[in-house]
């Protein structure tokens, strides 16, 4: 192997197109933190609904229970 076939190859880029590259990814990058965040919201919510479904359960449950204990002639 010569030298020529290990150097690395490279790509000079004026600094203003550079910039402007960047910026564009940058606001890719919003768009995409944006839409994930989304995302965890929605699930967030429908999680938070299903706890607040089970904790309503449970409770309606609990005073079910208590008012057969209540109610009943042995107690």
């Amino acid at each position: 192997m010569d030298k020529k076939e290990k150097e690395i190859p490279r790509a000079y880029v004026d600094t203003a197109e550079y910039m402007a590259l960047l910026e564009r990814i940058k606001k890719v990058e919003e768009k995409v933190e944006f839409f994930q965040a989304e995302v965890a919201q929605q699930v967030g919510k429908k999680i938070g609904r299903d706890i607040g479904i089970l904790y309503g359960l449970v409770f309606a449950l609990i005073l079910v229970v208590i008012y057969l204990l209540l109610k009943s002639p042995w107690g």
